[in-house]
C-alpha cells in the first residue's frame, strides 16, 4: 500500500497542538471549552493487562492505524489500546460548578479512568458520550486514562465498512479515539440537550430545553433579517415560538436563524432553519420528494468519509468543508453519508452551506452469506421479486443482543442529529448487510421522527415500507415500476479511472474501468443521459457512487487525496443542471 498525503497533512503535523481545535458541537455552544486533542501517551497490551509504562505518543483524535496518529499500529480484538494524559491545570473543582468530559467517538468499547478510578464505560464506536468527572478530580495534577477494545468484524457490533482483512469495498479497520475529546465547565443546574423542530406549515419553531432540573427558561431568536425576540417557558416542556416573515431554508438559500437559551446561570447558543421535507403527488399524479411544498429533485453523491492520512478522521475542519463545497460547486445538492456518523461539525457545514443529507445507520453483523445477500438478492431485484429479511442467520443477525443494540443506536443517532436541518432522510439498512425486521424498525424510526423521510432498505431486500423504492443499479438496464413510493436510484455508476500517482493500491475495484479522464467523462455523460431519461417516469433521487476514491475503490469523482477531479467539471455541471423536475 502506497502512502498518500492530502494538502492538509503537513499543516496538521506542523501544528499538532491545534489539531481539530474548532468547537466540536455548534448545535449547542457554550463559552466554556477545553480541547484535549494533541499528543497523548499510548501503549497496546494484551487483554486484562494494565500498562506499567507507555510505548510512545499518539496524536489524538487520529486512530492508531492512521498515518497522522504517528503510531501506525493495528489494534486486534485480543488487545487493549491505552491512552494517557494529564488534564490541564484550569480543570479544577469549584463550588457550584461541574466539569463534563466529552468524547466525540471511540471505536468500539471504552473505559474511562480519572485518577485511577473508573468513571465511565461506553459501547459503540460511532456515537458520542460524556461523563461528569467533577467528583473524581483532586487538587494538583489529574490523570486521564482511556482503555479501548475493538472487535471490528469479529462481532455483531457496529463497524460500517471496516474489515480486519481489507479489500475491495471494505476498508482498513480503525480503532480507538477518532473524534475530538474536550471538556466544559457548567453550573450545577444546566442544559443537557436541545430539541429543535421546525413547524414549517405553522410558521413556528418548537424548542424543548432538556435539563435534569426543572425551572424557567428563556429562549431568544434572531436572524440577519430580524431583531431578536424572546419567549419564556419551562424546562423539559415544548416551547412554540412564532417565526414572522419566515425565510425558508433550501440548498440554494441556506438561511439560518440563531437561538440563545438561558437556564439559571447557564447559557447555550444554537441555530435552526425553517424547512419541510415530504412526499406528495406532482401535477402528473407521480409521487415525488417535495422541499418546502414544491417538487425537488435530489442530485446526490455517495460519501464514505474516508481519508488516506486520517482514515475516519478528516485531517482538519477545512478538509471537512472541502468535500461539501466541491460537490455543491459541481451542481450536486445532496450527500448520502454512507454507513458512518461524522463529527457534528460536518453536519453544521452542510446546514450553513446548503447541502441535503441522507444519513445511513451504521451496520454491524456477523459474516453474512454472500451468495444470498449479494448475488441472489441482487439478481432477483432485477425482476422485482421481494425477499424476506427474517432469515437472521443468512443475514448475519442471529444474536438478539445485536439486533437490540442496532435499534438503540438507531434511536440515539436520530436524537443526536435531530437539530440539523440538512438531514432529510434516514437510511436504515443497506443491501441487506445485517438487515432484520425492516418493517418494525421503520415503524420505530417513523414514530420517533415523523418529520423526515425514511429509506427502509437501500438497494435490495426491500420490504415495501418507507418512502422510497430504493434501487442500486451497477449492472442492469434501468427499469422502474410505478408505485405509491418515490422512485430513487440510491447507488449507481461506480465508474473507475486509476490515477497512478494518486492511488494507494495497484488493485482496482469498481464497476467499469476507463483509461483516462476524457474516457471517464464521456462514460459518465452517457450514463447520466440514460438516467435522466427516467425522470419523467417518476425518478426523483439519484446518488452517484462516489465522492472520492477509497483505497482499492477508484470510482470517485475525486482521487483519494482530493487532488485530482477525475470527471470533467463542465460535464458534471451540465448534467446536474439537466437533472431536475
Amino acid at each position: 500500500m502506497k502512502k498518500l498525503k492530502t494538502r492538509w497533512t503537513d499543516q496538521v503535523l506542523e501544528h499538532p497542538d491545534q489539531v481539530l481545535a474548532e468547537y466540536p458541537r455548534p448545535s449547542m455552544r457554550r463559552e466554556s471549552y477545553v480541547n484535549l486533542n494533541g499528543y497523548w501517551d499510548y501503549v497496546i497490551t494484551g487483554k486484562g493487562k494494565r500498562p506499567e509504562r507507555y510505548a510512545g505518543r499518539i496524536l489524538v483524535p487520529f486512530s492508531p492505524e492512521a498515518p497522522l496518529s504517528g503510531a501506525e499500529r493495528s489494534l486486534h480484538p485480543s488487545q487493549v489500546l491505552w491512552y494517557r494524559r494529564m488534564l490541564p491545570g484550569e480543570v479544577e473543582r469549584r463550588s457550584g460548578r461541574r466539569w463534563l468530559l466529552h468524547f466525540g467517538a471511540v471505536d468500539q468499547f471504552a473505559a474511562v479512568y480519572v485518577n485511577k478510578r473508573l468513571a465511565k464505560k461506553h459501547l459503540g464506536g460511532y456515537l458520542p458520550f460524556s461523563v461528569d468527572v467533577t467528583d473524581f478530580l483532586r487538587k494538583g495534577e489529574n490523570e486521564l486514562i482511556v482503555g479501548v477494545r475493538d472487535f471490528t468484524d469479529q462481532s455483531y457490533y457496529s463497524r460500517g465498512k471496516q474489515k480486519l482483512q481489507r479489500g475491495g469495498m471494505f476498508y482498513t479497520a480503525q480503532s480507538g479515539i477518532w473524534q475530538t475529546v474536550w471538556m466544559e465547565e457548567v453550573p450545577e443546574a444546566h442544559v443537557d440537550r436541545l430539541k429543535i423542530t421546525p413547524l414549517y406549515d405553522e410558521k413556528m419553531v418548537e424548542v424543548t430545553v432538556c435539563c435534569a432540573d426543572r425551572g424557567q427558561v428563556s429562549v431568544a431568536v434572531s436572524s440577519e433579517e430580524t431583531q431578536p425576540w424572546e419567549v419564556e417557558g419551562e424546562a423539559n416542556e415544548p416551547i412554540r415560538i412564532p417565526v414572522p416573515r419566515m425565510h425558508p431554508w433550501t440548498p440554494e438559500d441556506p438561511f439560518l436563524y440563531f437561538l440563545s437559551v438561558t437556564f439559571g446561570e447557564d447559557r447555550v447558543d444554537s441555530y435552526f432553519a425553517m424547512r419541510k421535507i415530504s412526499v406528495s403527488l406532482d401535477a402528473e399524479g407521480i409521487p415525488r420528494t417535495f422541499l418546502n411544498g414544491r417538487p425537488y429533485f435530489q442530485r446526490g453523491v455517495l460519501d464514505q468519509g474516508y481519508w488516506p492520512d486520517g482514515l475516519y478522521t478528516a485531517p482538519c475542519d477545512e478538509a471537512l468543508e472541502f468535500d461539501i463545497r466541491e460537490m455543491k460547486r459541481l451542481g450536486f445538492n445532496m450527500l448520502r453519508k454512507h454507513i458512518k456518523i461524522e463529527p457534528e461539525r460536518w453536519y453544521y457545514h452542510c446546514d450553513r452551506l446548503g447541502m441535503l443529507v441522507w444519513q445511513d445507520m451504521v451496520c454491524g453483523c456477523r459474516p453474512y452469506r454472500k451468495w444470498y445477500v449479494t448475488y441472489l438478492a441482487n439478481g432477483l431485484e432485477k425482476f422485482h421479486i421481494r425477499m424476506t429479511d427474517r432469515t437472521y442467520g443468512l443475514l448475519g443477525r442471529k444474536e438478539e443482543k445485536g439486533r437490540q443494540q442496532f435499534v438503540e443506536e438507531m434511536k440515539e443517532t436520530i436524537r443526536l442529529l435531530w437539530n440539523h436541518p440538512s438531514i432529510v432522510t434516514w437510511v436504515l439498512f443497506n443491501e441487506g448487510w445485517g438487515q432484520f425486521d425492516a418493517k418494525e424498525v421503520t415503524r420505530l424510526a417513523r414514530e420517533m421522527d415523523p418529520s423526515r423521510l425514511i429509506d427502509q432498505a437501500s438497494g435490495w431486500f426491500d420490504q415495501g415500507g418507507g418512502d422510497f423504492r430504493s434501487i442500486h443499479n451497477y449492472f442492469f438496464k434501468l427499469r422502474f415500476w410505478r408505485e405509491e413510493r418515490v422512485q430513487a436510484l440510491t447507488e449507481f455508476g461506480g465508474f473507475c479511472w486509476r490515477c497512478r500517482e494518486h492511488s494507494m493500491s495497484g488493485k482496482v475495484y469498481g464497476y467499469r474501468i476507463y483509461g483516462s479522464k476524457k474516457e471517464l467523462s464521456a462514460g459518465y455523460g452517457q450514463l447520466i443521459k440514460e438516467v435522466a431519461s427516467h425522470i419523467g417516469e417518476g425518478l426523483s433521487v439519484t446518488i452517484y457512487t462516489q465522492l472520492s476514491d477509497v483505497e482499492e475503490e477508484v470510482n470517485g469523482i475525486y482521487t483519494y487525496d482530493r487532488e485530482i477531479l477525475k470527471i470533467d467539471e463542465n460535464v458534471l455541471k451540465e448534467w446536474n443542471e439537466k437533472c431536475s423536475i
